[in-house]
């Protein structure tokens, strides 16, 4: 990060438009308030520029997808440029005739693409047939790093993940190993209307205590953007879905520094401390008592 004390950030929880003219413009409103607020980083959630489209199977849906650069990041990059803020976006990419990818996109304060990083963990759930739409990311090599590789701004370094990547510590781990300075996951989820009051409960709070856990397990601020409102399936007699909101920032110890509601569009904003992660990890060493010499069967589907 840079040496300023704090960093405004700002994640900004959106209803979405079938419309990508319409939700684009709504992201650019916000933007503009997040900036106009203070914010120095802001974070958009996943697949911002549609409704979410993956609630069924449609090959027509591919025509949505586009490449980086491309219209999307062309727009954001400008925005970046003039408010000089770091904005991450989201892009349903085109990468060529038959690759597709779940893409956050990363725009420096200049306007320049930073960095992009391509959903690795890709869902196959009722209404969320991501598996149709998207390749999983690159894992990369030694000397053409992508996957889980932090991307660097004039705000610090962002490592960047998306929605479904959430669930996983691995990811995580492999970010802060890698330098990464905040943890940021744009995010699409909501709740399946026949699940019952107490289910829906459970899968929010599983959901904000595995992103607290990884701030916690990694002594990083974590900012996780969702979409918010009902979006109708394409398809009749399913109810589609009740995104849920519940955007949040915390800080390196999972403590809640911001936190929206499950029905409101908002932009939510935080103030980070620069120094806290450090200060932390010099009582808390948990990178220094890793036993990396016990840890061959991660590498394994399963521990026989």
């Amino acid at each position: 990060m840079t040496n300023q004390e704090t960093l405004p950030v700002a994640a900004i929880q959106q209803a979405c438009s079938p419309d990508k003219t319409e939700s684009l413009t709504i992201s650019e409103r916000l933007i503009r308030q997040a900036a106009g607020d203070g914010a120095r980083l802001i974070v958009l959630q996943e697949l911002h520029a549609t409704h979410y489209f993956c609630q069924s199977e449609d090959v027509a849906v591919f025509d949505l997808a586009e490449p980086i650069p491309g219209p999307t990041t062309d727009r954001l990059g400008e925005l970046a440029r003039e408010l000089g803020v770091v904005i991450v976006g989201s892009v349903f990419e085109r990468r060529m005739a038959g690759v597709y990818h779940n893409t956050a996109v990363v725009l420096d304060s200049d306007g320049q693409l930073a960095g992009r990083y391509r959903k690795m963990h890709i869902p196959d759930d009722p209404g969320f047939y991501e598996k149709f739409y998207f390749t999983p990311g690159d894992a990369g090599t030694r000397d053409m790093p992508s996957g889980f590789s932090p991307i660097d701004t004039a705000v610090g370094r962002l490592g960047v993940l998306v929605c479904w990547d959430q669930w996983y510590p691995e990811a995580a781990r492999l970010m802060a190993l890698a330098g990464a300075d905040i943890l940021i996951y744009p995010t699409a989820i909501g709740w399946d209307r026949t699940d019952d009051g107490d289910e829906q409960t459970r899968q929010l709070d599983a959901w904000v205590t595995v992103q607290r856990g990884h701030a916690i397990a990694n002594n990083l601020p974590v900012i996780a953007p969702n979409r918010v409102g009902h979006e109708p399936a394409p398809e009749t007699g399913t109810p589609g879905i009740d995104f849920w909101g519940n955007s949040f920032i915390c800080g390196p110890q999972g403590e809640m520094l911001a936190r929206a509601d499950d029905r409101q569009q908002t932009v939510l904003h935080a103030s980070l401390d620069r120094h806290h992660s450090e200060s932390i990890r010099r009582i808390w060493p948990y990178f220094r008592d890793r036993r990396i010499d016990a840890y061959d069967d991660l590498l394994k589907r399963v521990r026989d």
